[in-house]
C-alpha cells in the first residue's frame, strides 16, 4: 500500500512546480492523502477544515504585520534608508565600490535575519518592512533576489536549530528535550549546542555555496510598487525621531507579550495618535497592508489544513516502521532514513516547531534501539525536525522571504525561493546531520 505522507508531499511539490497556485495544490494533495490512506471523502474535508483555524491567528499577524509596515512607509523612514543607498550606489564612481555596497546590503540583511531570532525575536515580521522599499537598490545593484532569499532563509532557521535563545530556546530547550525525555530518554547534562554545531555548519556551508551559486548579476525591471495615489512623504527628522520610537516600543511590546498581533496593533495605533499616519488613512492603510499579505496568510491557513490531513492519516509512523527493513544493522543508514522522513515530514507540515513532537515519539526509541548517544539523539531529532522547513513550500521561513521579494511581481515563490532553499539547505543537512550522529 501506498503511504499517504509521501503521495501527499510529492503531489504537492509537482502541482507547485506545474505553477498550479500553492493553496490549491495543498488542498488536492491534502484530498489525495487522506483518500490514499483510506480515510474517505468526508473525513478527508473533515480534517482539513478542522486543522484551518490553527492558522487564523497567524495570517491575522501577518496581516497587521502588513498595515504596520505600510504605516511605516507612510512615514518615510523606509524611503530614507532606500534613498540613501540608493544615492550612494549611484554615486559610486568605481566597480569597487558598488561590489562593497552589495556586500554591506547582504551582511546586514543577514545579521538582520540572524537578529530576528534572537536578539529581537520578531521572526518574519521585519520583511515586508525593510525588503520592499530596497528592490530598488536590488534592481540597481543587480543582485539576484535568489541569493536574498537564501541569505534571509539562514538567517531564520540556523539561529533557532543552533543557538538556544529567543526561538531557538523554544526548539530547544521548551520543545526537543522535554520531547526526548518524554519518550524515554534522560537528558540530564546534554549540550544542544555541541549536538546541533555540525549540523549548523552545514547550513554555513550552503549559504556560502549559495553566495557564490548566485553571485552572478541578474537583470530585473524596475518597477515602482507605490500606489498611484502614493504621496512621497514630507521627511523630517521629528518624523523620523518619532517613527524609531514607534518601531523601538513595537518591538518591546512584541517581547513582553510574544503576540505580533498585540506588538503591531500597538505600533499602528501609535502611529495615528502621534499623527504619524492621518486618521483618514487608517481604513486604506489597513486594506492595503492586508491585501500585501494575503498571500502567505492564506497559505499558512491551508498549510494547517494539509498538515492535520497528514496527522489524521496515521501513516508517519507506518512509514518509520517500513523504514526499518531498510535500516538493518547499519547506524549509518538508520540516521539517513530518520532524517530524509524528517524532511518529508516538515515539508509537508511546513513547521519544524510542530514536527518534532511528532517524530520523536518515533525516533527516540529507535534511536535507544541503535545505540545512539544522547548529543546524537538530540542531532538526529533537531537536524530531522529542521529539514524541510527551509525548501517547504508551506514554510513561512520560505514564504517571508517570498513576501517581500515579490513585492513588484518579479519573484516566483516555488522556482526562485523554495528550490534555491531546498537545494543549499537540505542537502547539506542531510550531510552533516548524518555526520553528527555518527561522530557524537
Amino acid at each position: 500500500m501506498f503511504n499517504a505522507v509521501i503521495i501527499a508531499v510529492l503531489l504537492l511539490f509537482i502541482l507547485a512546480l506545474s505553477r498550479v497556485h500553492i493553496v490549491l495544490a495543498m488542498v488536492l494533495s491534502a484530498l489525495a492523502g487522506g483518500l490514499v490512506s483510506g480515510l474517505g471523502y468526508a473525513k478527508t474535508v473533515e480534517a482539513f477544515v478542522g486543522g484551518l483555524g490553527a492558522g487564523a491567528e497567524i495570517a491575522l499577524s501577518y496581516a497587521l504585520l502588513g498595515a504596520f509596515a505600510v504605516a511605516l512607509s507612510k512615514t518615510g523612514l523606509p524611503d530614507a534608508l532606500a534613498h540613501a543607498l540608493l544615492t550612494k550606489s549611484k554615486g559610486s564612481a568605481t566597480g569597487k565600490q558598488v561590489r562593497q555596497l552589495k556586500g554591506f546590503v547582504i551582511f546586514a540583511i543577514l545579521l538582520l535575519s540572524i537578529s530576528s531570532q534572537n536578539v529581537l525575536p520578531i521572526h518574519i515580521a521585519f520583511i515586508p518592512i525593510i525588503i520592499p522599499p530596497l528592490l530598488g537598490l536590488f534592481t540597481e545593484l543587480r543582485i539576484d533576489r535568489r541569493l536574498i532569499a537564501t541569505v534571509i532563509t539562514f538567517g531564520l532557521v540556523t539561529p533557532y536549530m543552533f543557538l538556544p535563545v529567543g526561538f531557538g530556546n523554544i526548539y530547544l530547550n521548551e520543545i526537543l528535550l522535554p520531547n526526548l525525555s518524554n519518550n524515554g530518554m534522560d537528558t540530564a547534562g546534554g549540550s544542544v549546542v555541541k549536538a546541533m554545531a555540525l549540523p549548523a555548519l552545514g547550513m554555513v556551508i550552503g549559504l556560502l555555496t549559495a553566495i557564490w551559486h548566485y553571485r552572478k548579476p541578474r537583470q530585473y525591471d524596475l518597477i515602482d510598487i507605490a500606489p498611484e495615489d502614493y504621496e512621497i512623504p514630507v521627511i523630517t527628522k521629528t518624523k523620523l525621531a518619532l517613527s524609531g520610537v514607534v518601531v523601538l516600543v513595537t518591538l518591546l511590546v512584541q517581547l513582553q507579550t510574544e503576540s505580533m498581533i498585540i506588538a503591531a496593533t500597538t505600533g499602528l495605533v501609535l502611529f495615528l495618535l502621534l499623527r504619524l499616519v492621518r486618521f483618514s488613512e487608517a481604513d486604506d492603510v489597513i486594506t492595503r497592508g492586508m491585501r500585501m499579505m494575503s498571500f502567505i496568510g492564506f497559505v499558512m491557513i491551508s498549510a494547517n489544513g494539509f498538515s492535520n490531513v497528514l496527522r489524521e492519516t496515521g501513516d508517519i509512523e507506518p512509514l518509520v516502521e517500513n523504514s526499518k527493513a531498510l535500516m538493518g544493522d547499519s547506524q549509518l543508514i538508520a540516521a539517513f532514513v530518520m532524517l530524509m522522513i524528517g524532511l518529508l515530514v516538515t515539508m509537508g507540515i511546513g513547521s519544524s516547531f510542530s514536527t518534532v513532537p511528532i517524530i520523536a515519539a518515533i525516533f527516540v526509541p529507535l534511536c535507544i534501539q541503535y545505540g545512539f548517544s544522547l548529543e546524537a539523539t538530540i542531532a538526529i531529532i533537531g537536524t530531522a525536525g529542521a529539514l524541510g522547513d527551509a525548501g517547504s513550500p508551506a514554510s513561512d521561513s520560505t514564504l517571508g522571504p517570498t513576501s517581500g521579494l515579490n513585492a513588484d511581481g518579479q519573484h516566483d515563490h516555488m522556482r526562485e525561493t523554495v528550490i534555491p532553499t531546498f537545494l543549499h539547505y537540505n542537502i547539506p543537512l542531510l550531510v552533516f546531520g548524518t555526520i553528527a550522529a555518527l561522530v557524537l
